[in-house]
């Protein structure tokens, strides 16, 4: 809780790092907040102080700020996204924590994530995966056309729930082995679920899973932090449903 006027007073130890080939260390703020604010807000804060000090202000990703462009990749007192479930760092509330609290702010921890600068993380690496197969490549005609194909209620639903990733990679964070399973199963699956990507599923699969190896993420052991600290609450199904298709692809020696 905030005091009665709704401030709080923070202590923020904040992973720095000029650069990607650079070592960083863990620096110590004090910063002054409102409850009322956002998490990435309260950094602005941070930022301006350090600005008007002289001192560089910590690099940090954000764009919609609204919990759907996936950008606000944070670990926060080491839970990616922080301590609220199905919520992205953006639209976590300073409410969530107490005056006097605190926090431990890190980027990102994977090899296939390098830190490019402070909290800052290079996630191509996802972009990749989708580009290997992530994508339905068969002519399907215009809207109309599409619109003509009648898809059951209870596909089109788990379709949506697998497209809704946002791609913002807390799943490789709160992984041990830092895989993108439930990432690249998210993506493969909500094309999957659809007459239009079932035609390539197999083949997609196989190029799918052998980019997310290529790329340095781990493996897949079942311990369901992934789904845990998924902001849009992705189901660990969907690495049944990618697991199944790259047996039968690799049984029937498809090509890719």
């Amino acid at each position: 809780m905030a005091n009665a006027t709704g401030t709080m007073r923070l202590k923020l130890h904040i992973w720095r790092q000029k650069g990607p080939n650079q070592s960083g260390a863990i620096k110590t703020y004090d910063v002054t907040a409102n409850e009322h604010m956002s998490f990435l807000e309260m950094l602005d804060v941070l930022n301006q102080e350090l600005i008007g000090k002289g001192e560089e202000p910590v690099a940090f990703d954000h764009d919609c700020r609204e919990g759907i462009c996936g950008s606000c990749n944070l670990v926060i007192n080491g839970v990616p996204h922080g301590p609220q479930r199905g919520t992205t760092a953006c639209q976590l509330h300073m409410r969530t924590f107490k005056d006097g609290d605190e926090i431990w702010i890190e980027p990102w921890r994977a090899k296939a994530f390098p830190v490019i600068k402070d909290l800052v993380v290079d996630r191509g690496a996802f972009d990749r995966i989708i580009a290997a197969g992530g994508y339905v490549s068969v002519n399907t005609g215009s809207a109309p056309d599409a619109n003509e194909i009648l898809i059951g209620k209870a596909d089109a639903e788990e379709a949506f729930g697998y497209a809704a990733c946002i791609g913002c990679g807390a799943c490789v964070a709160a992984c041990k082995n830092a895989s993108a399973m439930l990432f690249t199963a998210a993506k493969f699956a909500h094309l999957q679920k659809l007459p239009q990507g079932r035609v390539e599923a197999d083949r997609r699969a196989v190029r799918m899973v052998q980019q997310h190896d290529a790329e340095g993420f781990g493996s897949c052991t079942n311990q369901y932090e992934c789904e845990a600290v998924c902001p849009k609450e992705i189901s660990v199904t969907s690495i049944a449903r990618l697991n199944a298709a790259y047996r039968r692809a690799s049984l029937r020696s498809v090509e890719v």
